[in-house]
């Protein structure tokens, strides 16, 4: 069984940064790829960025392109969310999912954590 821990969220000022984590424990973290998803109030979790096993492949959202960068640390067991130039509407939960191949649905990650809140003020 996997467990992902996310952590780094918080209240920051529009324009600001933030560098989400997320720390995974049960598998071999190497072999599967990751992903960030958010959910904003009222609306459905939506995909935000992936990564594959090795780094070499990379997916984002076009509404966080040249805004956010994801990446991976094998030797940690733990994938990156920077986020950077903050908007009012990167406010939501943030999830990191484990899966077997990168992509932008949710039905290949079959792992997910508890979220972390990421509230974005003016």
């Amino acid at each position: 069984q996997v467990q992902l821990v996310e952590s780094g969220g918080r209240l920051v000022q529009a324009g600001g940064s933030l560098r989400l984590s997320c720390i995974a424990s049960g598998r071999t973290f190497n072999t599967y790829a990751m992903g960030w998803f958010r959910q904003a109030p009222g609306k459905e979790r939506a995909f935000v960025a992936s990564i594959n096993w090795n780094g070499a492949t990379t997916y984002y959202a076009d509404s966080v392109k040249g805004r956010f960068t994801i990446s991976r640390d094998n030797d940690k067991n733990t994938v990156f969310l920077q986020m950077n130039s903050l908007k009012l509407e990167d406010t939501a939960v943030y999830y990191c999912a484990l899966g077997l191949r990168t992509g932008t649905y949710e039905d290949l990650y079959d792992s997910w954590g508890q979220g972390t809140q990421v509230t974005v003020s003016s």
